[in-house]
């Protein structure tokens, strides 16, 4: 960790008063403790056994474009690492200040915008937290259909970096499909457009540039976004299978004659058991498939019809709504700390990958025998499902008798299954981005392509003080 000396701290500290007020700026200890970590499980864990994780040396509170433009420009010039800072809830390790620095936290810039009713659009600032923004265009008879588990907790600029996924991504789409129009600050203080337009052709995409680039290139500040009517109504179906096999083959086939349900979830053997064998009756070693069809009666009458048919087919039992229905009610309590969680040198993760049908089930038991190795308990269930592929969570806990063991435990875990990942074809992350978790394995994952990225990184931020170490650039001596 590489802090400011203190002639460079105290230059750095005047200019950022200068620019935001000496009330929104602070190198109080106690702010820097609480900003030094997001929901990585491997930084809580190891908060939990005693350690100090890196600290900013400054954390700032801008309140508009302009202002975060200004401290680019200080920070660019004085050579300081800049780590922008969302609601906190990423699980990568993706706002750490490795290298000390600057914290440029968003919090103040949540100004809604306008909602334009024609295009069926909002624009909002960075800073807004996800379920506000859901809200304030509930009220007006409009979803943004983008329902990630840290809803309540995490912000539309955290959304963009890290292309978040909700639960309902399979009919509404990823945090890329509903992003239309981007404003950005570059490392040097530019403040760049991305032109608000559903689609065009005047060369390559400049939003999917910044789009999930984490604030390694620069700051994300405004978005315009898409919005969808409220569904008349949000309907429920559930069915076990007796494998995993038989219940991809039916979401592949419901898929395939263009049925999109809005929540497509599979759950392997063990998730399923710990899931809903305390709530309902099926047969102990099967799957369980969630379903939920969003729409008007009519359209949802028939694609519930032909995906119970496609179900059936395929060799599963029908449970009704019930558990889908009480997934959706309870999704977020197991997100709560519990003693799993917490106790001892417990640790867990989630390895959340995507892959092409044709590869699917083939990651997924090469993962699962890959972490089980360690013994580990794994877990898993396919979410985000689309017309060509989907997701898998591969969940593992693991509690070691010290900390030493759980932290080499929890790497070897990580690094295995992912090396069966890449090697089965599939990619290693589908929503939760790269951060530091996954860092060390981004060019495996890009291969050749890499060193375009590389490229973009040195000439957009040559001094490498944007969020230095994520995504596998701009590591510090």
């Amino acid at each position: 960790m590489l802090l400011l000396d203190s002639k460079t701290k105290k230059k750095l500290l005047n200019r950022l008063v200068s620019i935001v007020g000496e009330e929104h700026v602070t190198q109080q200890e106690t702010d820097r403790v609480l900003n030094a970590h997001d929901c990585w499980p491997l930084s809580e864990a190891k908060i939990r056994a005693g350690e100090m994780l890196p600290l900013a040396d400054i954390i700032v509170f801008p309140a508009s474009s302009e202002e975060i433009s200004q401290i680019l420009i200080v920070a660019n010039e004085l050579e300081v690492p800049v780590i922008p800072i969302g609601g906190g809830a990423g699980t990568c390790g993706g706002t750490l200040a490795i290298y000390g620095g600057i914290q440029l936290d968003l919090k103040r810039m949540v100004k809604i915008f306008e909602i334009d009713h024609e295009s069926m659009t909002v624009k909002a600032e960075a800073g807004v937290i996800g379920i506000d923004l859901e809200e304030e265009v509930n009220r007006h008879g409009y979803t943004m259909g983008h329902t990630p588990t840290s809803l309540r907790a995490s912000n539309v600029g955290g959304f963009i970096a890290t292309r978040s996924g909700g639960s309902l991504s399979s009919l509404y789409g990823k945090i890329e499909d509903l992003t239309l129009g981007l404003q950005v600050v570059l490392p040097d203080g530019s403040v760049v457009e991305c032109k608000s337009v559903p689609r065009h052709s005047v060369g390559p995409d400049l939003r999917q540039l910044f789009i999930g680039s984490e604030g390694v290139l620069g700051i994300i500040t405004e978005a315009t976004l898409r919005l969808f009517l409220i569904p008349e109504e949000r309907r429920f179906r559930s069915f076990s299978f007796p494998d995993v096999h038989s219940g991809l083959e039916a979401i592949r086939n419901i898929f395939r004659i263009e049925i999109t349900p809005s929540i497509v979830r599979l759950y392997d053997p063990e998730d399923a058991a710990m899931a809903f064998s305390m709530h309902f009756e099926f047969e102990e070693g099967h799957c369980m498939l969630l379903l939920g069809f969003d729409g008007d009666v009519a359209q949802n009458d028939i694609d519930e019809s032909k995906s119970v048919k496609i179900c059936n087919d395929c060799g599963g039992t029908d449970h009704g709504e019930g558990p889908s229905k009480r997934w959706w009610d309870h999704r977020y309590d197991m997100y709560y700390p519990s003693r799993l969680t917490t106790s001892g040198f417990a640790i867990g993760d989630t390895i959340d990958i995507v892959a092409t049908y044709d590869k699917l089930e083939n990651v997924y038991h090469a993962m699962k025998e890959a972490m089980e190795v360690h013994d580990v308990i794994v877990m898993s269930h396919f979410s985000h499902m689309y017309q060509n592929g989907g997701s898998i969570y591969m969940i593992f806990f693991s509690s070691q008798p010290d900390a030493e063991t759980a932290w080499s435990t929890y790497k070897k875990v990580w690094d295995d299954g992912v090396a069966a990942c890449l090697r089965e074809g599939g990619t290693m992350s589908h929503q939760h981005g790269v951060g530091l978790t996954r860092s060390t394995y981004t060019e495996d994952e890009l291969g050749s392509s890499f060193h375009v990225l590389k490229q973009i990184k040195e000439v957009l931020d040559p001094k490498g003080i944007m969020n230095p170490g994520k995504l596998g650039l701009g590591v510090r001596k």
